[in-house]
């Protein structure tokens, strides 16, 4: 009788605590799968258009999640799909916990990650906490003052001059440039904006805000989202008493202050470490693989490194590694080596590496570095030890699109149209060409929302997926390659900047003499290696095998060999 008792008693209990003594550790699940994945990299307004009518949404995305799966991604990272006035394209976010009309509906999300984890594919949600939309209902309460709300936002008196004209609260700048405060009529204070008037930030030393953000998360992750990438993090916290930034130059633009007061402040970090630690409790408490965070995190080396934090206290479970992200034509063997080495010797051995050259905030790798070279570009950052990260289109060599200031949708670029070409973000968003038909078969017909490249008649994914050595094909073979690559511990690269050729080299601890090597020609005439005994792997589309290796400029060739 003692016995059922307590059964039922248990029975109760885990009916209505059932998450809490879920014994988690039955489910465990791949704790440690970011480190070497492919996360690519979705702009869903460009992606895939599936109801015509000139915007890519959630079921676009899903149409082609089995292309994802067969070229060997093992994580998407969707950038924002929140409601958002588009202030800044959906990095201003009005209401956290709802999808935008334009993308579709929850249920098009829950049936996206559905489809997704039957393919093997993680979601990765793009996750804005710096700043809000003055849309949001946070921001009117606050501004209003209203009970519970007053600090969600970082507000402050301003000064006054001897003429009694108001005052910012100090110098402090925008990145869009101007002052980083704004007047509110209605608060009768100022509020501050790193970016965006539109964009005011949020205040985390309010419990409050604080607790809103994990709830937001925890809803998001009960609906099967894997993680999250982190926007613009370095900003989140500012200094408490709101001192003057010092001057470095004379100009009057963002860049003429030193950041000391406005990024990368101490309670910055520990905010990271104490988001490591909800989503390790989330993930032991429910059980399955590591859910996780990718910061974006544009600083010195150092502060990259503290992103990450330490065994200690852990942190993002990477943090992006930007050093070649601006590569381009006036990059040599030297200047990848260079980057490469920094980022390697800097990064504690036991923190994981990841590896990007593009996203949708700047020009495609293949306009940057020219089409003759993104094929050693993709093989490069799919060799080196570490997660790859792709933004969509960099597997087919799509280059940035032209777009007329006209045209043009980046809100802070066709301000003025003088300088449109030199600010605009169009141009590495216009939609994906997926083949030679109406608009690159983005959609139908109806008119995309940024035009589509003319190049598109070429370089789509349908042709190429049927020509041998074409960026996809190439692309695809590394991919194929990439879990083998990371199971060779030891990695070695060297340059010959006299020579101009970047050699990365990777070995396993126990069996040294074999190895897998790439090469990459950046010289302006051949190059041979010298080498008499390997096997060729993977080589970039322009390469002409035969019967000695020779690399004419810009061949990239993986080859494994023994010493």
């Amino acid at each position: 009788m003692k016995c059922l008792i307590v059964l039922i008693c248990l029975l109760v209990l885990s009916k209505c605590y059932g998450g809490l003594i879920k014994p988690s550790q039955e489910n465990e699940g791949n704790l440690d799968w970011y480190k070497t994945t492919i996360l690519y990299q979705i702009y869903p307004r460009s992606f895939k258009d599936s109801n015509n009518d000139g915007i890519g949404d959630l079921q676009g995305i899903t149409q082609k999640l089995d292309y994802l799966a067969s070229l060997g991604v093992g994580a998407i990272w969707i950038s924002p799909i929140n409601p958002s006035p588009l202030a800044d394209m959906g990095y201003d976010v009005s209401d956290y916990r709802a999808i935008a009309p334009e993308y579709g509906t929850l249920d098009d999300f829950r049936e996206l990650i559905a489809v997704a984890h039957k393919n093997g594919i993680k979601v990765l949600l793009d996750f804005v906490p710096n700043h809000t939309s003055d849309d949001h209902l946070w921001f009117n309460s606050s501004a209003f003052r209203t009970s519970g709300y007053e600090d969600y936002y970082v507000w402050a008196d301003g000064k006054v001059d001897e003429d009694g004209n108001k005052l910012p609260p100090n110098n402090w700048l925008s990145s869009w440039e101007g002052s980083a405060w704004t007047w509110h009529e209605t608060r009768q204070q100022y509020y501050l904006h790193q970016y965006g008037v539109r964009q005011p930030d949020l205040n985390y030393r309010s419990d409050r805000v604080q607790q809103e953000i994990r709830d937001i998360w925890t809803y998001w992750l009960d609906m099967g989202v894997d993680g999250f990438r982190i926007d613009a993090i370095t900003k989140a916290y500012e200094d408490e008493h709101l001192r003057d930034e010092p001057k470095i130059n004379n100009n009057n633009d963002y860049n003429s202050l030193d950041h000391v007061y406005t990024k990368d402040q101490d309670e910055t970090f520990e905010l990271v470490y104490s988001w490591r630690k909800f989503l390790d409790d989330y993930t032991a408490a429910n059980g399955g693989d590591a859910r996780i965070m990718v910061t974006e995190a544009s600083t010195s080396m150092r502060n990259v490194t503290r992103y990450y934090g330490n065994s200690t206290s852990p942190g993002a479970h990477f943090s992006f590694n930007f050093l070649i992200f601006s590569a381009s034509s006036n990059w040599n063997a030297g200047t990848l080596y260079d980057n490469i080495k920094t980022w390697v010797t800097s990064l504690p051995q036991d923190l994981p590496n990841n590896w990007l050259t593009g996203s949708h905030d700047n020009r495609r790798v293949a306009s940057r570095v020219g089409t003759n070279f993104i094929d050693g570009y993709n093989m490069l950052i799919l060799f080196l030890r570490g997660a790859t990260v792709t933004y969509q289109g960099e597997e087919i060599g799509q280059e940035d699109g032209a777009v007329t200031c006209e045209e043009g949708q980046d809100p802070r670029a066709i301000e003025d149209c003088s300088t449109y070409n030199q600010r605009s973000r169009d141009f590495e968003r216009t939609p994906f060409q997926w083949d030679n038909t109406t608009n690159a078969g983005f959609n139908t017909g109806a008119k995309p929302w940024l035009p589509v490249s003319s190049k598109y008649v070429e370089t789509n994914l349908e042709s190429e997926i049927f020509q041998k050595n074409s960026h996809y094909n190439v692309y695809k073979q590394m991919a194929e390659m990439k879990e083998e690559f990371n199971s060779y511990e030891k990695m070695e690269y060297n340059t010959a900047e006299v020579n101009g050729v970047l050699r990365v080299k990777l070995s396993k601890e126990d069996h040294a003499n074999e190895y897998y090597e790439l090469i990459y020609n950046l010289r302006e005439d051949n190059y041979v290696p010298g080498l008499k005994d390997f096997a060729l792997v993977v080589h970039s589309g322009g390469f002409v095998p035969g019967e000695s290796l020779i690399l004419q400029p810009a061949d990239c060739v993986v080859i494994k060999a023994s010493a």
